[in-house]
C-alpha cells in the first residue's frame, strides 16, 4: 500500500465506517466533542477563513425546537441521538481573520466588500470543515449521521436569528445501535472519476 495511515486507520475513518441510524444510550461528552474540534481544526480552508459554527443541541428544549424542522423521516433518529450536532457557515467570518493576511493581503478587503463572494467562501469552506468535523467523529470511535433533510429556513430562524449563518448539516453523533446501518450504496471506480491530463 501507498498509504501513510495503517489499514485499522483506514477502516476506522473510510471503509468500514457507515452513516449511523440508530444509536446506543451512551452519552457524548463534551470533552469527546472538544477533542473532536481540537483535531479537526487543522483542516485546510482558503486563507484560513474557519467559517464552521457548531450549534450542540443536548437540551430537551432545543431537541424539540431542531425536530419540528427535520424532514419526517428523520426525526425519531435525531430525537433519539445521544447528541445532535447543527454545522452552520458564519457569514460575518471575516470579522475573524487576522487583520493582516501576509500571503494574500488583498483577501480581506475582498471578504469585507464583496457580501455574495463571502457567502459562496463560507458555504464552500463550512462545507470542507464539516466533511473534517465527521471524520474527527469516526476518529474518536464514534458514529455520525450526517443529513441535510430539513427545513433551512426555520433552523436559521429557529438557532441563527441574527440572519448571518447557514445552516450546513445536522449531524447525529453516538455509539452506534441496533440495525444501525442501510446497505451500503455502491461507489464510482476510480476510471470513472479519475482522468489525466
Amino acid at each position: 500500500m501507498t498509504l501513510a495511515l495503517d489499514a485499522a486507520a483506514q477502516d476506522l475513518l473510510f471503509r468500514e465506517a457507515r452513516t449511523a441510524n440508530t444509536f446506543s444510550d451512551e452519552p457524548v461528552s463534551d470533552e469527546q466533542v472538544q477533542a473532536i474540534y481540537d483535531l479537526v481544526k487543522y483542516g485546510p480552508t482558503a486563507f484560513n477563513q474557519q467559517p464552521l459554527r457548531i450549534v450542540l443541541v443536548r437540551s430537551e428544549e432545543g431537541r424539540a425546537r431542531l425536530v419540528q424542522h427535520m424532514a419526517e423521516g428523520n426525526q425519531a433518529k435525531t430525537a433519539a441521538a445521544p447528541l445532535v450536532a447543527i454545522l452552520a457557515a458564519d457569514n460575518e467570518f471575516h470579522e475573524e481573520l487576522p487583520s493582516q493576511l501576509p500571503h494574500f493581503p488583498q483577501a480581506k478587503d475582498l471578504f469585507f466588500s464583496e457580501r455574495p463572494v463571502r457567502e459562496a467562501s463560507a458555504t464552500l469552506n463550512g462545507a470542507l470543515q464539516a466533511a473534517y468535523f465527521i471524520i474527527g467523529v469516526r476518529a474518536a470511535g464514534l458514529a455520525a449521521g450526517p443529513m441535510t433533510g430539513y427545513n433551512a429556513e426555520g433552523i436559521n430562524k429557529e438557532f441563527f436569528g441574527d440572519g448571518e449563518h447557514s445552516v450546513l448539516a445536522v449531524v447525529n453523533i453516538g455509539k452506534p445501535g441496533e440495525d444501525a446501518w442501510f446497505p451500503r450504496s455502491p461507489r464510482l471506480a476510480y476510471d470513472e472519476v479519475v482522468t489525466t491530463v
